[in-house]
């Protein structure tokens, strides 16, 4: 990222605050979609946040850190959204039945499958999960993301871990002792 186009953004350069938003966005879509499982959502989420970047960018202090910054902006925008829009949804049985592909149907239910582990494990875990393996972070960048110490985002790692490994084992139907 161009340290002078963020500066050019802080002063208010819109052109400069698209370039630096567009290297970002695919990173910040991954990241809403994983919480919503929903396209024209998570694209919500992107808009909501990049607008709250664009009105706050001049209270950035470090532009160095804009990824972070931006990355933790949309993380909160994310979970406000799940938090007001917590839904449940069924699917009939004849539905599920009447799919043509039966590969897709497996892939279908292996997700399903994944994401209620990560709903299970509660949000401090979830995130961490999340920015971990589907968004690639760094431990030191999940820790500037959430402002946490670095230990901490190593123990919430470690403990996520271990409580989806207990859940692939109760799914396998073998007891841990």
């Amino acid at each position: 990222m161009d340290r002078e186009d963020v500066l050019r953004a802080m002063r208010g350069d819109g052109q400069s605050f698209y370039r630096i938003v567009e290297e970002k966005k695919q990173s910040v879509y991954r990241m809403a979609y994983s919480y919503t499982r929903n396209e024209e959502d998570a694209l919500d989420i992107v808009q909501d946040a990049v607008y709250k970047a664009y009105v706050s960018i001049s209270k950035l202090k470090t532009p160095e850190f804009f990824g972070t910054w931006f990355y933790r902006i949309a993380l909160n925008c994310a979970k406000d959204f799940v938090k007001k829009n917590s839904k449940v949804t069924t699917v009939a049985d004849e539905v599920l039945v009447n799919i043509p592909d039966r590969d897709m149907y497996e892939a279908r239910e292996e997700r399903a499958d994944l994401n209620r582990a990560l709903d299970s494990l509660g949000e401090k875990y979830k995130e961490v999960v999340l920015l971990r393996f589907f968004e690639e972070l760094s431990l030191d960048e999940i820790a500037a993301v959430l402002k946490i110490p670095v230990s901490t985002v190593k123990t919430r790692l470690y403990r996520a871990l271990e409580k989806l490994r207990i859940k692939a084992d109760e799914v396998d139907g073998v007891e841990r002792a």
